[in-house]
């Protein structure tokens, strides 16, 4: 696949960029259909998303060179040069997570429950732009001999990033089919967002070639770790809580 898509007075637009932005914008839209639903003000949904999908980017980039640092070091215009992917979204879930907690804490909105109309469609926008990746030719595995590889300079790899698709999906139809049967908005489906992710996400990403690494470790493998302990205890928590109250 071209990873260009077109050109625009001799600018490439190129699949990746197309991807990541058709995933927020279905996303977002999602998100506003669920705030309608549940009689979320959805201004101030819209209000947040204006500040949190930019730094969910720039969160990304970040941390996506942070963890490159000997090759970006000295090199600015490169460090803000996405247009060839470098967005991990681990960082990206950081910041627009953080900028979320702000927004809520000087508008006096309940977090959690802006964090549950939000859950569905940030899996689901992270489904999407997967495909990105399949349009770069990166975020693949190793060798592999089975039906379904994909081959990538002439080799034969597993389409990890096929992988993350499939399960992200998984993820988003459980979310909300558990959303839907849930009557109150505490945190559970974000929550279970967290976890569900970075289960698929920890497996995934011992096949993959081209991880962030910290030392011997897969940083993701790590994230993905706390993560589901984080989660997993807060999410019990929250569920005792309920059923004292």
């Amino acid at each position: 696949m071209d990873p260009v898509a077109f050109e625009i007075f001799g600018l490439s637009i190129r699949w990746y960029g197309i991807f990541i932005a058709s995933g927020m914008i279905i996303g977002a839209l999602i998100a506003v259909k669920e705030a309608r639903r549940v009689g979320f003000d959805e201004e101030e949904l819209i209000n947040m998303l204006i500040f949190a999908i930019p730094m969910a980017i720039v969160g990304a980039r970040i941390y996506y060179v942070i963890f490159k640092w000997d090759y970006y070091q000295g090199n600015i215009l490169e460090m803000i040069n996405i247009r060839s992917g470098g967005l991990a979204i681990h960082g990206g879930i950081i910041g627009s997570v953080l900028t979320a907690i702000i927004y809520c804490k000087i508008r006096k909105i309940n977090f959690w429950k802006l964090a549950d109309i939000t859950a569905p469609s940030i899996i689901l926008g992270q489904a999407i732009g997967r495909w990105g990746n399949y349009a770069n030719k990166e975020a693949h595995g190793g060798p592999t001999d089975l039906p379904w590889a994909i081959s990538v300079n002439g080799e034969n790899v597993h389409p990890t990033f096929f992988y993350e698709f499939i399960w992200n999906i998984l993820v988003f139809v459980f979310l909300v089919w558990f959303r839907k049967n849930k009557k109150t908005s505490n945190g559970e489906v974000f929550l279970l967002y967290l976890a569900l992710y970075s289960v698929g996400r920890f497996f995934i990403e011992g096949l993959r070639t081209d991880s962030l690494m910290w030392g011997p470790f897969r940083v993701a493998q790590l994230i993905s770790i706390v993560l589901i302990v984080f989660s997993g205890m807060l999410f019990f928590i929250k569920r005792k809580d309920e059923n004292v109250e």
